[in-house]
């Protein structure tokens, strides 16, 4: 009796052993690493920019002021610096809006994907996810967001006569720093304007002409002081107008397509509605 016993524990302490050792070399197993089922354009959280677009591998994805038209016109050597971003794949990030994505098949035949109308590009130097060093590169690359109230345009003006204005209003060629909505669309001041307050919509007529720009002050590119925005109330349209400098914000009816800037020239060149930049100086107080 006493041998089967010993026979028994010692059966059991084997089990116990082998057991064990599994358990181990379980352990220690390297984990697979979980696979990356996002596809197309991406929203991530920075601590700084907040929510920012990305790739589907966490990669920054940038706007360039110059492409406000919707043309892209980084290229050449550019595209060294800048690379394209394409992909065919709609994306799976449920908080973005699908509306907004699109593509622009450019010059050469390849296409780019776009956001509410930007070409979207890489920045070279930004080396591992999370990297946004590309961000205010010649003060007309921006990291690119879902939620700016204000874009920066970098481009040519063209009044409603069709000629070719330099910033300073003379006649010529040239790219101009201005404001535009997040979709490209000019924005401009009118010269009679006091500091956050509206002279010109009396109602419905004025507003089909010069439609004041309704937004709420959420983000704005690195170039633009946010600090600087405000919003009023139209009362005579039931309207919330955003302002920049106490200036308030206007669309022109017969800029028909984003990039367009012939307002201008209207009642004189650059005198009444002038186009809307960082160097504009502060509305006069009424």
């Amino acid at each position: 009796m006493l041998i089967y016993l010993k026979k028994n524990l010692l059966a059991v302490a084997c089990i116990a052993m082998v057991f064990t050792a599994c358990k181990k070399n379980s352990s220690d197993e390297p984990t697979t690493p979980p696979v990356n089922n996002n596809k197309g354009i991406q929203l991530a959280t920075d601590a700084k920019f907040g929510s920012v677009l990305t790739d589907k591998d966490g990669k920054t994805l940038y706007f360039f002021s110059s492409d406000a038209a919707g043309t892209p016109t980084c290229t050449g050597g550019c595209e060294a610096i800048w690379p394209l971003y394409y992909s065919a794949d709609a994306s799976t990030d449920l908080n973005l809006n699908k509306a907004e994505v699109g593509e622009v098949t450019r010059a050469d035949g390849r296409k780019q994907s776009t956001y509410r109308g930007y070409p979207l590009y890489y920045y070279a130097s930004d080396a591992v996810k999370g990297d946004i060093k590309g961000d205010g590169v010649g003060g007309i690359w921006f990291v690119a967001k879902p939620d700016y109230s204000l874009m920066l345009a970098n481009a040519q003006l063209v009044g409603s006569n069709t000629k070719s204005y330099t910033s300073a209003y003379v006649e010529g060629t040239g790219l101009t720093k201005y404001f535009t909505d997040a979709f490209g669309r000019t924005l401009y001041a009118f010269a009679p304007d006091k500091n956050g307050v509206n002279t010109y919509t009396k109602g419905t007529a004025q507003e089909g002409i010069w439609p004041v720009y309704t937004s709420e002050v959420l983000n704005v590119p690195s170039a633009i002081a946010k600090t600087d925005l405000g919003v009023i109330t139209v009362a005579t349209v039931n309207k919330k107008q955003l302002t920049y400098k106490g200036w308030p914000l206007y669309y022109f009816a017969s800029d028909t397509k984003r990039g367009d800037n012939k307002g201008i020239t209207v009642g004189g060149i650059g005198t009444l509605w002038p186009y809307v930049a960082t160097t504009t100086t502060v509305a006069p107080v009424q």
